[in-house]
């Protein structure tokens, strides 16, 4: 009796095919692992790596707002005193920081304090500096130069309060005395904004 014919050279044939298949898919996806990998942890900062794009900043608004810096000197107080940048544009919510410079113009040792406002007076309450150099002494030497830093942000809510939602621009103006006195008797220390935040010298 001769041995029944059988298929297993075609069945062999797709077996083996789909083997080859298989393998190559897995040289393909570990070459397409790393830079998967790569993409995943810049998009998590997993594994140390720094995430790329914007920072994750939830209480950011899309809303742009404008800080517009004024610096005024007492007569008393023999300085030269102004704001390093006219304006800024920011992110409600955002951060930021701005900067001061003053400089003493006189032969002798002075020492000078800041006030502040903010301008209109319906956008104050929203204003927030998280550290300034105002109501603090400042001491510059004969022809000495120094420069203020400062930081704020503004409220997001500026926009949602009817009282404030038509402001797109406001302006933080600091004035020098040679004292807190000398602001109180020319008026500016009542209507200067409160010291909130720390000090920065």
């Amino acid at each position: 009796m001769s041995p029944r014919p059988t298929s297993r050279g075609p069945r062999n044939g797709l077996m083996a095919l789909g083997l080859a298949g298989v393998i190559g898919g897995m040289v393909g996806m570990s070459f397409a692992a790393i830079p998967l990998y790569r993409v995943f942890c810049e998009a998590t900062g997993y594994g140390g790596t720094p995430k790329i794009g914007p920072a994750d900043s939830p209480g950011v608004a899309a809303a742009m707002i404008t800080v517009r810096f004024d610096a005024n000197t007492n007569p008393g107080l023999p300085w030269t005193f102004a704001p390093v940048q006219a304006e800024t544009k920011l992110h409600l919510g955002e951060e930021q920081a701005a900067f001061y410079t003053a400089r003493n113009d006189s032969a002798a040792t002075v020492t000078g304090v800041a006030v502040y406002t903010v301008t209109p007076d319906k956008a104050a309450k929203y204003f927030h500096k998280t550290a300034c150099f105002c109501f603090n002494e400042q001491t510059l030497a004969a022809g000495q130069d120094m420069q203020f830093p400062l930081s704020y942000w503004v409220d997001p809510a500026i926009r949602t309060d009817p009282n404030t939602a038509d402001v797109d621009t406001v302006t933080l103006s600091y004035t020098f005395f040679r004292s807190v006195d000398d602001a109180a008797r020319s008026g500016a220390l009542a209507k200067a904004g409160p010291h909130v935040g720390p000090v920065v010298q």
